[in-house]
């Protein structure tokens, strides 16, 4: 059987109605967006354990593919505050050759769900996990920066969360005053600028004010203890040559699970971005289309030592707003921002550490998504404990292990409802049916001969209720001659439904008790030919209706006589 693949980027199915008007608008809404994403990107790339350069590098390279080939129309791709904690545990543990090669695989996972078509699979990701590892993620980065904000002298930070803030408390009397003052100021510039500059980010601002303060103060005032950029990394400002990546089947089986992660948390903010970019715009995103364009934007990006890349929706939300309506606004972003790394580069070094700890404060606050978690708070306990266990699993082990033990309890919980919605009925003498739309008969209520017993399955029919089945069939009083399943509530049969039915066959057929299956429909029929359950029960005891199988039964009875 052959799948097609579902791929037809935005850029290529621009109308012959594209005009120098919309050109016009795409082109000032990427230049702005470039402006926007540049201090996003250095402060990303910083947190992220890499150096500033590989930030931007992230988002020219990045958000180039995304725009060229994906497919929303206005999606932004680039370096996210949601990768930070995971690309920072990466080269902890592995190295920045494992982040490489966990880029890469994720690169290729990616590709293989857009190409398997999961897009819309993914999109349907319960979402109190998305808030919990959000809300964690957004937590966890608040964290990280506390060193830089107030200037803390550490030597060496621990990765755990817990950790950080006992180290916090034990080089307390290291803060840097100075350090601490141009970091409030700066969240302070990015929280009012909006209300005074509506175009211009309030992190730009932030950087050029603080940026310049800091060079005067250190070269005019003498004053020292506040960290720029340049004390800590060297700016290499020009693209890198790409590099290859070392790949064996040991280092993909240590950095699989990386991967995955990297993976799923890609997909889902992409795809959630898009999906918001789509309420606002009114177009429709081709989620397959984009998931490719995210996978090979990230097997791409690590051959030039760039960090994991997805849409960004501040991002993609300030390129609607300034007027962006095609990729065209996502390339010319990608454009600006290799102009600025290749002819400002080098005054990046001049940015005060401090400052993009408070650029980054920002962003964990826009991300924590605190309003939202309180009112899920007040949501059906199942949904509550979701949130509450992948929230925490974040924050104090990792987001692997949040995003797998997350999904497997919200499956758990999900088949936990599912099971309580699925019932199953006995019924010996009489079966009411003045509520059915099966009734052919005058009479509302169908008599039940004797030996006959009728079981009815509402609701799916899988290994969650198998026990339950079990249990229903255990005899009230004599056994009955004739078991009736009433299946047209059956939306469809897992293998362990369809087990649990062969296995009641067998033993009824042990104890001479006929099976007779009532209602069955199109899809469920389709699995008990398959597995040649019509040869078992016999074709002729697979019913229509409940009163054929009545009348199947009756003819057994009487054969028995």
């Amino acid at each position: 059987m052959k799948i097609a693949l579902d791929f037809k980027p935005k850029l290529f199915q621009l109308k012959k109605s594209y005009s120098g008007e919309k050109f016009a608008g795409d082109l000032m809404a990427g230049v702005i967006v470039g402006i926007v994403a540049l201090p996003l990107a250095i402060a990303f790339g910083i947190a992220s354990g890499v150096s500033p350069e590989k930030g931007i590098i992230t988002a020219i390279i990045g958000g180039f593919m995304v725009s060229f080939f994906g497919g929303s129309s206005v999606q932004i791709g680039g370096p996210t505050g949601a990768f930070i904690i995971i690309v920072y545990g990466i080269i902890q543990n592995f190295g920045v050759e494992g982040l490489v090669i966990a880029t890469f695989l994720a690169g290729i996972l990616l590709v293989l769900m857009g190409a398997l078509k999961l897009g819309t699979v993914i999109k349907f990701i319960p979402y109190p996990i998305v808030v919990g590892f959000t809300s964690g993620i957004a937590l966890t980065i608040f964290t990280t920066q506390m060193k830089d904000l107030f200037g803390m002298t550490i030597d060496k930070m621990p990765g755990d969360f817990i950790s950080k803030w006992i180290v916090y408390a034990r080089h307390i009397e290291t803060i840097s005053w100075w350090s601490l003052l141009i970091g409030v100021l700066s969240i302070a510039v990015i929280v009012f600028t909006p209300k005074i500059l509506k175009k211009i980010p309030g992190s730009l601002v932030a950087i050029i004010i603080m940026t310049v303060a800091v060079y005067l103060l250190r070269e005019y005032l003498g004053v020292a203890g506040i960290e720029t950029i340049g004390d800590r990394f060297t700016i290499n400002a020009s693209l890198p040559q790409p590099e290859t990546i070392p790949i064996n089947m040991e280092t993909v089986n240590r950095l699989l699970p990386s991967a995955f992660t990297i993976a799923m948390l890609g997909a889902i903010e992409s795809l959630l971005s898009a999906t918001v970019a789509d309420g606002v715009t009114g177009d429709r995103h081709n989620s397959n289309t984009e998931l490719i364009a995210q996978g090979a934007a990230n097997i791409v990006v690590p051959f030039f030592g760039g960090i994991p890349v997805t849409g960004a929706i501040a991002r993609t939300m300030t390129n609607i707003n300034n007027g962006g309506r095609s990729p065209v606004a996502g390339i010319t972003h990608a454009l600006i921002l290799l102009m600025i790394l290749l002819f400002l580069g080098p005054l990046t070094r001049h940015i005060p550490m401090s400052c993009l700890a408070g650029v980054l404060i920002i962003v964990s606050y826009n991300m924590s998504e605190w309003r939202t978690f309180r009112s899920l708070l007040k949501n059906p306990k199942s949904d509550v404990i979701v949130l509450t266990v992948t929230f925490l699993l974040t924050i104090i082990f990792d987001l692997t292990i949040a995003i797998e033990i997350g999904l497997l309890l919200a499956m758990v919980l999900f088949m936990r409802r599912i099971m309580e919605t699925t019932n199953i009925y006995v019924s010996k003498d009489k079966l009411d049916l003045s509520a059915e739309s099966e009734v052919f008969h005058d009479n509302e209520a169908l008599e039940i001969p004797e030996g006959i017993e009728v079981y009815e399955i509402d609701g799916p029919f899988f290994f969650g209720i198998a026990n339950k089945f079990d249990e229903c069939m255990k005899p009230f009083g004599d056994k009955p001659k004739v078991r009736i399943i009433r299946m047209r509530k059956v939306p469809f049969m897992d293998s362990t439904g369809l087990h649990n039915l062969e296995s009641l066959c067998r033993l009824s057929a042990k104890e001479n008790i006929q099976i007779i299956l009532s209602g069955v429909n199109e899809k469920v029929r389709g699995v008990l030919m398959k597995s040649r359950m019509d040869e078992k029960i016999g074709g002729e005891n697979i019913c229509s209706n409940i009163h054929e199988a009545i009348e199947k039964a009756v003819l057994f009875l009487n054969k028995q006589a």
